[in-house]
């Protein structure tokens, strides 16, 4: 990495415990990299963090999925390789992109430079457009996320199996859809539009999620409770495996598209690659194809659930 110039953009209220984030700068250092620092304040907008990006040939987002999703969107078709870096709670876009967890193997990841080109979504409320690497969302899985907020600093990733818990009987409510065109509705208890499709631990969402094919997954949810939709995550789990048909169905549909209008006749909260947004619907969600360039030690197809 001798003369590489990367850039890490941090942000220092991401987490709850140490991310290892001080040992990996003085890794890449060790190893002759540049690396320049620059620490997120809520009065700067991300695209100041990113202005010189492509001067650099690597940059790193630390923090939770939003700081990832946020540096991603303001850096996106810059062509320059982006680590994710686990400095959050969930995680969940370095889990989807099956990153190691220590400092010493995520600066391998650097080091070595693999990366692959991804999607990115971009969501629409009001005129106003931020962008998600993972999925955006209205209804039980934007309550469930507003229900963690003030748990989180206390439990950590636990926080979110607690405010699941407390889903029993989400509201159900009839949901207007336009999908590519084509008008859609239907009744239940939320609406998510998928990039990446893996929950915590590397669960499979549902099965054909790939965040390179230039679509979306929008899956709407029409299970009366959040625990009947642990059948759909067995069946996915079953399929990756190749362990048969599926054994359950009814409680999710999923329908590719490259474009989706989602109202509600029941106003809802949003939420973006895990951060809470307190609009409610109507939301547009578009596909970028091909946005970013992700660090990771997998391949494409072992990106796809």
């Amino acid at each position: 990495m001798t003369g590489q110039r990367v850039l890490v953009i941090f942000n220092p209220k991401s987490g709850s415990g140490d991310s290892g984030l001080p040992v990996f700068l003085g890794l890449l250092r060790a190893a002759g990299a540049q690396v320049v620092e620059r620490e997120l304040d809520a009065d700067t907008p991300m695209s100041e963090y990113v202005r010189d990006v492509e001067s650099f040939h690597a940059v790193v987002a630390a923090g939770g999925d939003g700081t990832v999703s946020s540096v991603s969107y303001a850096s996106r078709y810059k062509n320059v390789p982006l680590l994710a870096y686990p400095a959050g709670t969930a995680n969940l876009i370095a889990q989807n992109l099956d990153l190691p967890t220590t400092p010493e193997e995520l600066a391998r990841v650097v080091a070595t430079g693999h990366a692959v080109r991804v999607d990115m979504g971009e969501v629409e409320v009001r005129g106003q457009t931020q962008g998600f690497a993972m999925l955006a969302g209205a209804g039980a899985d934007a309550a469930m996320i507003k229900g963690s907020e003030e748990l989180k600093e206390k439990f950590g990733a636990l926080a979110y199996v607690m405010s699941a818990m407390k889903q029993m009987n989400p509201k159900k409510t009839t949901f207007t859809l336009t999908i590519d065109g084509q008008p859609r509705e239907f009744e239940g208890i939320g609406v998510m539009v998928a990039n990446f499709g893996m929950a915590n631990f590397r669960l499979p969402i549902t099965t054909d999620i790939s965040p390179s094919d230039g679509r979306f997954t929008v899956i709407l949810m029409q299970a009366g409770n959040l625990l009947r939709l642990v059948p759909n995550i067995i069946d996915s789990v079953r399929s990756k495996l190749n362990l048969g048909d599926p054994l359950f169905a009814g409680n999710l549909e999923t329908i590719e598209a490259r474009e989706v209008t989602v109202a509600a006749a029941d106003p809802f909260p949003l939420q973006y690659d895990g951060e809470l947004h307190e609009e409610t619907t109507p939301f547009t969600a578009r596909i970028l194809p091909g946005a970013v360039r992700y660090l990771t030690p997998s391949t494409e197809a072992e990106l796809t659930t």
